[in-house]
């Protein structure tokens, strides 16, 4: 295995990692938003956090990245 194989693999694999990153900002959001609305009262700490952390993953990996790399 030559030193452009394993780049290729690497930069595949952080490819593979930034899609998979905004999925599960995209899916966090949606969860967080419904915790918010529909949870119970004791638990409207942890879908603040969440949607936070959703907004963060959003931010850095891409809305769109991980639909287009997984075809939804």
């Amino acid at each position: 295995m030559d030193l452009s194989d394993y780049f290729s693999a690497v930069g595949g694999a952080i490819e593979f990692l930034v899609a998979f990153g905004s999925l599960i900002g995209f899916f966090g959001l949606i969860g967080g938003f419904l915790l918010l609305v529909a949870g119970p009262r004791y638990q409207k700490k942890l879908g603040v956090k969440i949607v936070i952390i959703s907004f963060i993953l959003v931010g850095i990996c891409g809305f769109s990245t991980g639909i287009k790399y997984f075809r939804f």
